[in-house]
């Protein structure tokens, strides 16, 4: 009896998987977060509630834990925010921008194309609006 041994799926570094992550994104600069959301842009804050608590509130954001985002953001999700489409512009913020990346990206798998985050994330954002 001849056993194959089971293909091991190609491995990356966790910055090349960033990378690729990034390369599927129009990533918005903190300076440009208050015109996407003029514009209609959802912003979607990840952190977690201790972060909130400690740093402030992101203003117009929608919090969605990162550990349900797909869930609620995917459009063919029985619970999905409502207004969520495949053309919703969405934005992930997190405390720094590298979560967000990924997330981002694992949105366009379901279906958000638009999806991206912010560059530098929440910390970026309120320096750069102080």
């Amino acid at each position: 009896m001849v056993t194959h041994a089971e293909e091991q799926p190609e491995t990356i570094t966790v910055d090349a998987w960033l990378t690729r992550a990034r390369a599927l994104l129009d990533r918005v600069q903190p300076q440009d977060l208050a015109q996407e959301i003029a514009d209609g842009a959802i912003v979607i804050d990840t952190r977690d509630s201790a972060d909130r608590e400690a740093e402030g509130a992101l203003p117009g954001a929608v919090i969605v834990t990162r550990n349900v985002l797909e869930w609620r953001m995917s459009p063919s999700s029985p619970t999905r925010l409502e207004g969520i489409t495949a053309d919703s512009r969405v934005i992930i913020v997190c405390n720094d921008g590298f979560s967000s990346s990924i997330a981002a990206a694992s949105l366009h798998d379901l279906g958000l194309p638009r999806a991206t985050d912010l560059v530098g994330g929440y910390r970026a954002w309120r320096a750069a609006t102080a």
